[in-house]
């Protein structure tokens, strides 16, 4: 079932987990038309989501950064609470599910909605590392079943993940993918599974070096972020490792005549991956709680991160908008 290119109130996505990546997914439908129902198992739960969306919009309306043509009261109105699971996916032609990243949770959930789903539902998961042939594994409709997994923040950074199972109908993927373009992110495909995907992956290899450099004392916590923050996350934020490579050499040829004997011979001495926690974990932790700030402020500092990926966001959007002018 392709989604129509003009979103209208009848057209409802379900929301299955209302934290914060339940509360980014229905700002983001919602900011594109779509009729939003928001289910999770703590009621209480629910009632603060919808508090923090409703602040969320408000500051995304002052910083000129909401999604769409709808104004902060109409993209609100369009999201609403439901108290059974059953009543959130009545009527969905798309449901996203967004609860702990545990096997047993997450196929205990699909296993209630297969039994009132329509054929024709794409079902998804925001999953971060389980494949999706394990979620779907036994369910009815596991032909309808993919992955979608954002990048968080979802509203500030666009990345989506789809990863179909190795059963999943061949309409699902494109049709999702037209979906999230369409309420603004930017999905990429996975041929197939893999363990972690791909953005999981790259990441961990990055936090396993920082590791290995903090536990074998060549570099503090504080100057290692500091190599990303102000090095190789700058170029990062607007092109990829291999675009750089491609740039910072007369194109992908050139670099690898250049660099592909000195890059091998530094990654063979990565090593075994060190396993995170022991003195080394509690060495970063006491070092970030100094440059970053006590755990009991981490709710303040991550205003500080989303006001700056939110202004990154306008900056890359006024960007786009002069390449396309000129």
């Amino acid at each position: 079932m392709a989604a129509k290119d003009t979103p209208t109130s009848d057209m409802i996505v379900g929301i299955i987990g209302s934290g914060l990546i339940g509360q980014s997914w229905a700002m983001l439908f919602a900011s594109a038309g779509y009729q939003v129902k928001i289910y999770d198992v703590d009621v209480e739960q629910v009632k603060k989501a919808l508090q923090n969306i409703e602040q969320q919009l408000l500051d995304l309306q002052e910083q000129g950064l909401l999604r769409g043509n709808l104004n902060k009261q109409e993209q609100r109105e369009r999201i609403t609470a439901v108290s059974t699971i059953g009543d959130c996916v009545k009527g969905a032609f798309y449901i996203q599910e967004c609860v702990p990243e545990r096997l047993d949770i997450k196929k205990g959930v699909w296993g209630e909605v297969d039994k009132i789903v329509n054929v024709d539902v794409i079902m998804a998961s925001s999953s971060s590392s389980l494949l999706p042939s394990k979620i779907s594994d036994g369910l009815k409709h596991r032909n309808r079943f993919l992955v979608s997994h954002p990048t968080n923040p979802p509203f500030y950074a666009p990345l989506v993940e789809i990863i179909p199972a190795p059963w999943t109908d061949d309409d699902v993927v494109p049709t999702t993918k037209s979906l999230l373009e369409r309420i603004g992110q930017v999905p990429v495909v996975l041929k197939k599974e893999i363990d972690g995907f791909v953005l999981n992956r790259i990441q961990y290899s990055i936090i396993g070096e920082a590791w290995r450099l903090i536990n074998d004392d060549i570099i503090s916590a504080e100057d290692l972020d500091k190599v990303m923050s102000t090095g190789l996350g700058v170029r990062y934020a607007f092109m990829g490792p291999l675009e750089t490579a491609y740039l910072n050499a007369d194109g992908m040829k050139s670099y690898i005549e250049r660099y592909a004997e000195m890059v091998y011979r530094i990654q063979k001495s990565f090593g075994q991956p060190l396993p995170m926690g022991g003195e080394t974990g509690d060495k970063i932790h006491k070092e970030l709680e100094s440059y970053v700030c006590p755990v009991e402020c981490l709710a303040e500092r991550r205003q500080w991160r989303d006001k700056r990926l939110a202004a990154l966001a306008k900056l890359k959007k006024e960007m786009d908008k002069g390449d396309s002018a000129s």
